[in-house]
């Protein structure tokens, strides 16, 4: 028993140790992939980028950046959004599947889409109002949260 509590000691203590010095570091907004930085003058033209990071999530990683308008971008390592949000300004429509946008209009009128995350199983998408919508890879409503 004393070493099945010292491995998972250890166990925990290399997981904690792993984390504390995980590889997430800025970078300069030059350093983005040429994808992301297109998404941005794309669909934020106009806006600066606070600043960046590339950051490493157990094997893979992705990149954050942060906008002077509030908004916050996650790219995966190729440079192709994952989630898009601020909660002061809508999501830009184009992002948003045309089934999820006329699903949201019709049942939650006058309500905007703040954040949409790509997810495995389609999108989470959140409402002004912090009503949170699961959405399959069809556009169906698979779940909420409030």
């Amino acid at each position: 028993m004393k070493t099945i509590k010292f491995f998972m000691v250890a166990l925990m203590s290399l997981v904690t140790v792993t984390t504390c010095f995980a590889d997430d570091r800025m970078i300069l907004p030059e350093q983005l992939p040429a994808p992301a930085k297109a998404f941005i003058q794309t669909h934020y033209d106009g806006t600066n980028i606070l600043f960046a990071s590339k950051e490493y999530d157990g094997l893979s990683k992705h990149y954050e950046v942060h906008l002077n308008d509030g908004t916050q971008l996650d790219f995966d390592s190729k440079g192709n959004w994952d989630k898009v949000e601020n909660h002061m300004t809508p999501v830009p429509a184009v992002l948003v599947p045309q089934l999820i946008a006329t699903y949201v209009s019709t049942n939650f009128p006058g309500e905007i889409i703040v954040k949409i995350d790509k997810e495995r199983h389609g999108y989470d998408v959140e409402l002004s109002n912090d009503l949170d919508l699961k959405f399959n890879k069809k556009g169906m409503l698979i779940g909420m949260d409030d």
